[in-house]
């Protein structure tokens, strides 16, 4: 991120404090409102093709002292993050959780990390700035790219190209946590395949999936970090590469394809910047557990709780998605991507995924 707008996303945050100074001015109770972030408050937005927050408001008010720690914590968390951009530094969300024990007000601590994760999206919802702008980062998520992309990065020392099949190693390329630090050279990938576990990603890059199919390969790493879907979204809309999930076949697994084409619903905010709604399922379907006979495990009532909620979450609410659910509910049956192992380590490389392909017009 340049100079300029380092220094942008610092006056946005230090404005966003100011106007708990004005309310005060004003004789109001400082107060923060921002989206509900539950599925029941996401909406299908046409002209962007992504699920975005509908119009129910959460507010974050000091007219309670529960609210007015909260707001104390946000004014705590503007000002190391308007220091943080001002030095040029960065840190890790689990920092931050624990550097609030160094601050001189114990009532601006966060009792634990899911605290300070949540005030950072709220930040990032109120302010327009992603935590990337503010040099806030996950811990690493190992996510990778396989595959014939060259590419650019910028690292602190300097620019570095890299061909993400010719100069790595079999554990391919890592994503970087901010994706737009990258400049695409040249690819002469046909498709991205985005691969859930890593068990799998290690067969298809054995086998050669990825030369012989000029394939990109992502290592989602279970469910991906915002990095990988961010990576995704731009290899697609500035490369036009179909984009292909790759998951288990429970119910859990169709939430981490969820992710990558609809969003998830905690950074619903953030959908048109990370979301590929062109993104298609390729498997493992529950219809496949039936035509394969593939190892299985019965659902559990976990399972089952998960497929019904799926089915009434409007990201779900397709012909595709309500007939592969409700057969899954009837068969009673879950199956890992890896299970097609039982029909030879190739399987998965020479029949079912070129099968696949083939059939949603991908190959």
């Amino acid at each position: 991120m340049s100079a300029d707008n380092d220094q942008q996303a610092r006056e946005q945050l230090i404005d966003l404090a100011a106007q708990f100074y004005d309310q005060f001015e004003l004789g109001e109770i400082p107060h923060m409102s921002v989206p509900t972030r539950t599925k029941n408050n996401i909406e299908y937005d046409e002209d962007k093709d992504v699920w975005v927050y509908g119009d129910r408001e959460s507010t974050r008010s000091a007219n309670s002292v529960r609210g007015a720690r909260k707001l104390l914590k946000a004014v705590y968390t503007i000002e190391f993050l308007a220091n943080q951009l001002e030095e040029d530094r960065s840190s890790t969300l689990r920092e931050l959780y624990y550097l609030s024990e160094s601050w001189d007000n114990n009532e601006a601590q966060f009792s634990d990390q899911d605290e300070s994760n949540g005030l950072i999206e709220d930040l990032e919802i109120v302010s327009g700035v992603t935590r990337e702008d503010f040099h806030m980062r996950p811990e690493e998520s190992g996510a990778t790219i396989m595959g014939p992309l060259h590419l650019r990065e910028q690292t602190r020392r300097g620019e570095r190209d890299i061909h993400c099949q010719e100069d790595v190693g079999e554990g391919g390329y890592q994503i970087p946590n901010n994706p737009d630090t990258i400049e695409f050279l040249d690819c002469d990938a046909d498709f991205i395949l985005a691969v859930e576990t890593g068990g799998m990603r290690d067969r298809l890059v054995e086998n050669g999936f990825d030369d012989e199919y000029n394939a990109l390969i992502v290592h989602l790493k279970g469910q991906p970090a915002r990095a990988t879907r961010r990576i995704i979204k731009r290899l697609h809309d500035e490369l036009d590469l179909p984009v292909t999930v790759f998951a288990d076949g429970d119910p859990w697994s169709y939430r981490i394809y969820g992710s990558v084409a609809y969003g998830s619903i905690k950074s619903a905010h953030l959908s048109e910047y990370l979301a590929t709604p062109a993104a298609q399922y390729i498997g493992i379907q529950p219809a496949d557990i039936v035509e394969y006979d593939l190892p299985t495990d019965p659902l559990s009532d976990s399972d089952i709780n998960a497929l019904e909620s799926e089915l009434e979450d409007p990201r779900f609410q397709t012909d595709y998605w309500e007939e592969q659910i409700e057969l899954q509910l009837e068969i009673g049956k879950k199956s890992e991507q890896q299970s097609l192992a039982a029909r030879g380590l190739d399987f998965v490389t020479e029949t079912y995924l070129p099968e696949r392909l083939s059939e949603m017009g991908v190959i």
